[in-house]
Order: structure tokens, then sequence, then C-alpha cells
């Protein structure tokens, strides 16, 4: 049987149940109350029940079944707990250097959470996050710069591991104001003939380029920049539109104005999010807790700082101006 609820999710809801509100859990936990609305919110669509009963300007109340959920779910993170204990208390302990890649743009998203969380839990390991594009990251995993990546499956050599923790499917970024803003999705062949602004880092930019060049299309590029938020910017500002797969809970470009996602027509290869690790390098203790952690805290399901791919819906392009779209629970099979 696939379970499809996280232990980051169950925290969540565990925090909203002792907390009492949401607020209160927020404030706790220092995560953001869409966030945990949104686990919340799965948790229940995933098990077809009801934990809480919203009572309004007085809290939440467990059902009968939430209070049984609830105790599963301690449980279950008492246990996962203690798997870390175990492996901080062996003989081969959890200590020393641990140096991550991380790619680019990636880094803001899960480099708190999952890389300098590891080391806030492991006092005795010294954490350091190299950032970079793909061929950066391969270069530094053979001169063994780096223990292993976080990456995407871009042109991965044979003689490097990759472990796919998570799929990303590729997206139209819009402005606001674009006059195809408010479809609920749009076709390459709609998009071609418009301005676009690319990422042109080195391997993300043929990744894009071949989306097209698989329907026989050649984008009108109008502007590049290796930076992200450099792109986000000009595509809020109405300069062109952008194919991204990293999806920030944030619509808001660096200047505040707002962006719109769009999901593409047809299917597109997605971009895999996962592990790089050098084959022919044993990995120490430490490496494989670190990447146990990884798999805990990366899936379809979950990805810090992101609008979790199975559940993101494009057309809900306007959310609060200074919250993250809450997610919205799609049937079981569908993709955003």
């Amino acid at each position: 049987m696939l379970y499809r609820v996280s232990l980051r999710q169950m925290e969540y809801f565990v925090a909203a149940a002792k907390c009492g509100t949401i607020a209160a859990a927020s404030s706790q936990i220092h995560v953001s109350s869409p966030s945990i609305s949104a686990a919340i919110a799965h948790i229940e669509a995933e098990l077809g029940v009801q934990l809480f009963v919203r009572h309004p300007s007085k809290g939440l109340s467990l059902t009968p079944i939430g209070s049984i959920a609830l105790q599963h779910c301690e449980d279950l993170l008492e246990r996962s707990s203690r798997l870390y204990e175990i492996s901080a208390n062996s003989s081969n302990s959890i200590e020393g250097p641990l140096r991550v890649g991380c790619f680019q743009s990636l880094a803001p998203l899960v480099a708190p959470e999952v890389i300098f969380g590891f080391g806030r839990a492991f006092e005795k390991v010294n954490v350091e996050m190299i950032e970079g594009d793909q061929s950066v990251l391969m270069d530094k995993l053979y001169s063994i710069e780096i223990d292993l990546a976080i990456t995407y499956d871009l042109q991965v050599p044979e003689d490097v591991s990759f472990e796919t923790l998570a799929t990303l499917p590729p997206y139209a970024l819009l402005g606001e104001l674009h006059p195809l803003a408010q479809q609920a999705a749009i076709s390459l062949e709609e998009l071609a003939p418009l301005p676009m602004v690319l990422l042109d880092l080195p391997m993300s930019r043929q990744y894009f380029l071949s989306i097209f060049a698989k329907q026989g299309l050649t984008p009108n590029i109008v502007a590049r920049s290796r930076s992200e938020e450099v792109v986000r910017s000009m595509v809020a500002n109405g300069i062109g539109y952008a194919l991204f797969n990293v999806r920030p809970k944030s619509f808001l470009a660096l200047d505040g104005k707002r962006t719109v996602r769009l999901r593409l027509v047809g299917e597109h290869r997605p971009m895999l999010l996962g592990l790089a690790s050098y084959k022919p390098v044993r990995q120490s203790r430490l490496v494989q807790v670190f990447m146990q952690r990884c798999r805990s805290y990366i899936s379809d399901q979950y990805i810090p700082g992101m609008s979790a791919p199975s559940f993101f819906d494009p057309r809900l392009a306007t959310p609060p101006a200074d919250e993250a779209p809450s997610v919205i629970p799609f049937s079981k099979g569908t993709r955003a």
C-alpha cells in the first residue's frame, strides 16, 4: 500500500491539535498558517475523514477519529525520532563534516529545512553547502569536493548515481496582466510566437528548449538570465513568459509584482529532483543518514518551500499578496 502522508504533514497536524488553533501552531513551530492548513486538508482528503471541527473564533476540536489519528501520528513521529537517536548513539556516531551540493534554484527552498536543519539535529556535524548549476555540481562530485548533491536528472553521467525523490513537471509563468493569464492551461503552440524570457543555465537551457524542439517549435527568446529571480521579475513586468519546474509558494516577484502559473497542455518530460552521488566513493554513515533525511523531507507530496506538484492547481492565480496559495486536495490520480 502506498502511503501519501509525510512525517512533516503529521508534525503540522499534531502541532495544530496540541495548540488548539492553527495560528498558535504556526507561532510555536515557525511554519506559515497556510502550510499547516494545507497539511491538515491533505491528511483529511487522503484518509477520507474529518480530523477537526472548526469553530469560528474558537479554534479547533478533534473529532473522535481525529483523536485516534493523533495518537497514531504521535507514535509514528516518536518512532521516527528514535531512528536518529539510534544512529547518533551508535559506535559509528554521526559527526564530522558534511558537504552538500545544491542546485542553485533549489537552495533557497530546501537548504534551510533539509540541509541546515540536519546540522541543527546533529550538533557534531559541520554542514557546508555548495551551490551551483548542474555542470558545477558534477565537477565537484568528481573532485570529491562534495559528498552528494540535491539536484536534477540533467545529463547525469553513468558513474554518478541518481535517486529520484520528486517529479517536477514544467509549467508556464506569466505576468498577472498578460493577455493569456486567465487561461487554465496553455499550449506550446500558443507560447512559441510570444516573447520568452529564458532561464539561461547550461543544462536547464537545453531542457527548456528541448520541450519546444520535440514539437517542432522554436521559442521567441527576447531576454535571458542565469538568475531565477531575475527571470521571474522580468516575467512579472511583462517582458515575456518563462518556463519553470520549481514552484515557490509565493506568486510574487522580488519587486512585489504578481505572476501566474499555467499548466502546459500535453505530456512533457518533467525534471526529476533527487540525490546525486559519485559511485566510486563509498558513502559514510553520516552521508547515509543525511540521505535518509532527504527521503523523509522531499517527495511528490511535500517539498520544502514549494507547492507540491501533485496537488498544485495552476488556475489558483491570485492568492493573497502576503501568503502562499492554499493547497487544494485533488482526487487520487490527478496531476497538476
